[in-house]
């Protein structure tokens, strides 16, 4: 069997080829991470197994690769990218990982948080600009964090605010338990909330949940943090909240469109902290994620020890 990497960027290409052991299925680095989806065919050849990062798996392109029988998708969000269900229909199955980046995410959730608090991006911004901009933030020692969705990595972020003092509730579509962690209804964790970190999976039940509607629902000025999918928000409802101030700060790490447009109007509200979605981009967190995808790899082929 035969594996291609189909859009490495430089990092994740080195970290493969590193991790890549000689027992291991053949594998196919393509470090050309712009690649298009019509060109995927072509650098796919009779491959069986494809690793795909962020390039758009269209149906029909699939059916281009005749050796194609697995999609290993480098995170959870296959669906922003391919249609696994109909991907299934002419035998290719997708393979999504999970966990890879917990606290690489958190962490960036946590301090996109306290950079919402504190308005450190406008004094940023405006220092650089030649003024001495100096803004009053928010202690949140005491404040209430409210998680949306409780995963690995709302977990890895109840963890962190209770060390820094902050009472941390949560709601999540099936139960859940976690230690100084209240879970509750939805509607009373959008009113209770001084800051509301958004931690679900993007499907066809979550596409804007948070709409217009549960926006007004959050006490007025709240912190918004998004490091999930921007598509869980409703972005221009959203957008209209930060500009009366019904959101006091979004600090966003993921957006509908990515890269984000140069004339985007979030670019021009100065009550929004943004990130490029680097939330996972760490060092640490790439080698989980590939070593994850060579797992996948590994247990397709039968070929090789799993690592530990």
């Amino acid at each position: 069997m035969k594996a291609v990497f189909i859009d490495a960027n430089p990092t994740l290409a080195d970290v493969a080829e590193r991790l890549h052991r000689a027992d291991d299925i053949t594998l196919i680095v393509n470090r050309q991470a712009d690649i298009t989806p019509e060109q995927i065919p072509a650098v796919m050849g009779d491959a069986n197994i494809l690793i795909v990062d962020h390039t758009s798996v269209p149906v029909e392109i699939a059916r281009q690769c005749p050796g194609l029988k697995h999609v290993v998708f480098l995170g959870t969000g296959a669906r922003s990218y391919m249609d696994p269900e109909a991907l299934a229909e002419i035998g290719i199955e997708v393979h999504i990982i999970k966990g890879y980046g917990d606290t690489a995410v958190a962490e960036c959730a946590f301090a996109l948080m306290w950079a919402s608090a504190k308005g450190f991006a406008a004094m940023d911004r405006g220092m650089r600009a030649g003024n001495w901009l100096r803004t009053d933030g928010i202690e949140l020692t005491g404040k209430t964090l409210g998680l949306v969705g409780f995963g690995g990595i709302a977990g890895e972020m109840a963890r962190l605010a209770l060390g820094a003092g902050m009472q941390v509730i949560a709601w999540n579509r099936s139960p859940k338990s976690y230690p100084g962690v209240e879970f509750v209804e939805l509607d009373e964790l959008l009113a209770r909330s001084t800051v509301i970190s958004v931690h679900l999976l993007l499907n066809d039940e979550t596409r804007g949940f948070l709409n217009a509607e549960r926006i007004e629902k959050m006490r007025d000025g709240v912190i918004l943090i998004n490091t999930a999918r921007g598509a869980v928000i409703h972005e221009q409802a959203m957008i209209e909240a930060l500009k009366r101030g019904k959101i006091g700060h979004a600090g966003l790490d993921v957006f509908d469109i990515e890269p984000m447009p140069a004339d985007h109007p979030l670019t021009r509200i100065e009550n929004v902290t943004l990130s490029a979605h680097s939330a996972f981009r760490t060092p640490e967190a790439s080698d989980n994620l590939i070593e994850a995808s060579l797992n996948h790899c590994r247990r397709i082929s039968g070929q090789g020890k799993l690592s530990q």
